[in-house]
């Protein structure tokens, strides 16, 4: 499995999204912050942040080369970001046959910790 499979999920694509590093159990996924992800008082939407995690999910646990979909997410926002790039580093906590866990730590450019996302997911035996 590698990171070209998720150049596929149209949303994040358009959103300006791109996984940008995946090895088993782990990946990196990025945006450059446009006009189009700031929400009314100017800063990153939620959704935005949400989206961008997801995906780095996404490709953290489908890195062992078997469909799996999210079955609940949660996000905790700490910080506001108005321009730059944000990433989303996601690394598998739990790497079981059938449902994974893992954590995902969005940051800014200078490293300051936005928000923190955690999902569990269902690992389905049809093969990427």
């Amino acid at each position: 499995m590698d990171k070209e499979f998720f150049k596929n999920d149209r949303f994040a694509t358009r959103a300006g999204m791109v996984v940008t590093e995946m090895r088993e159990g782990y990946a990196r996924a990025e945006m450059l912050i446009t006009d189009d992800h700031l929400n009314a008082a100017g800063g990153v939407q939620g959704g935005a942040l949400f989206t961008l995690a997801d995906l780095a999910f996404a490709a953290a646990v489908n890195s062992h080369g078997l469909l799996t979909v999210s079955t609940s997410s949660n996000i905790t926002f700490f910080r506001s970001v108005k321009g730059g790039h944000v990433y989303a580093e996601a690394r598998e906590i739990v790497n079981h046959p059938r449902l994974p866990y893992a954590e995902v730590r969005l940051t800014d450019d200078e490293g300051t910790l936005l928000a923190l996302f955690t999902s569990s997911g269902y690992r389905k035996s049809q093969s990427i």
